[in-house]
């Protein structure tokens, strides 16, 4: 393996020279840093992160950490996890994992926080390393998000260019800001069209829905379509309409939230609002690391386009 002083002796230049050009690249001529770059490219010379970090003073190491439970039966953390640990690793940051029992142990340079609730809040306040949110938050800190209005407004709107007559928002059950977004995108949208927003909110599971279907199911008129705010409820919605008989998509139109495996699962498979996580993840990885080597005052926000994945529970 490669050693500084190789790199120095074949681009004869003092060890000193070659520390420098790798901790502050600013710091060393043009010509002078591109040929050190070379060298270490012929060598395959891969900076010791360890060394480098006692000499910074930092960690190298970025938390995720997540405040609420992670259900296993889909994947969504883990293409979040996928893109932050990928853009992480291009800078030679490791990634730890915390959960809401764990979060404060360890040392790090930065935090990745998602599922906070307002008890949280006066914890990340006294935190001294800069905050990147995965989620939109009312508090002034950095985030990245989808923008869920819009999502909600693309998903009723192609369900009205589809002829269902009668449409509902199955919401989730909580004051989120991803769920007002959702649920505010529906109403201003049948209210551009003159319509009724029925607007139900539900806890985010499966049988909660099916369950929901199966009390109502006198009160639902053909041409209905059910605009669902997680894939989680869009697939009990489902299941409810077919256990009672109806037919997806002739009579009953559903659409999910997330596009994350569950949507290909359903006895229908789910038309959707896909997010790209995996982007999302990596761009709050490099919003972070920017924020790490350089704080900005002012709230960043990166929002990323979700895209409408058309499958069979809809016309």
């Amino acid at each position: 393996m490669a050693t500084l002083n190789d790199v120095a002796q074949r681009a004869n230049v003092s060890k000193m020279t070659v520390s420098r050009t790798i901790n502050h690249p600013e710091q060393v001529r043009p010509e002078l840093r591109a040929t050190i770059f070379q060298v270490m490219h012929e060598l395959n010379y891969q900076p010791n992160a360890a060394a480098r970090a006692l000499v910074s003073r930092c960690t190298r190491v970025v938390k995720l950490t997540i405040f609420e439970d992670m259900d296993t039966t889909e994947p969504y953390y883990m293409m979040l996890l996928a893109g932050i640990a990928n853009e992480l690793n291009r800078h030679q940051y490791a990634l730890q994992l915390a959960t809401k029992n764990s979060y404060e142990v360890g040392e790090c340079d930065g935090y990745i926080l998602t599922g906070i609730r307002d008890e949280n809040y006066a914890w990340v306040r006294q935190l001294q390393q800069p905050v990147v949110f995965f989620g939109r938050n009312l508090q002034g800190y950095d985030y990245v998000d989808t923008d869920n209005y819009q999502a909600i407004r693309d998903s009723t709107t192609y369900a009205l260019q589809r002829g269902y007559l009668h449409l509902i928002f199955i919401g989730i059950d909580a004051d989120k800001p991803f769920e007002l977004d959702r649920e505010r995108g529906f109403r201003d949208l049948m209210a551009q069209h003159g319509l009724a927003a029925t607007v139900v909110r539900l806890a985010n599971h499966g049988h909660v829905a099916t369950d929901y279907i199966n009390q109502h199911w006198s009160e639902f008129e053909p041409n209905t379509a059910f605009i669902c705010a997680s894939d989680r409820l869009a697939i009990g919605i489902e299941d409810g309409i077919l256990l009672q008989g109806g037919r997806v998509p002739a009579d009953f139109g559903v659409i999910g939230f997330d596009g994350m495996l569950l949507n290909q699962v359903a006895s229908k498979r789910l038309t959707t609002m896909k997010q790209p996580l995996e982007a999302m993840g990596q761009a709050a990885a490099k919003l972070l690391l920017t924020k790490i080597k350089q704080p900005q005052p002012a709230q960043e926000k990166i929002i990323i386009k979700s895209n409408l994945s058309v499958a069979e529970s809809t016309r």
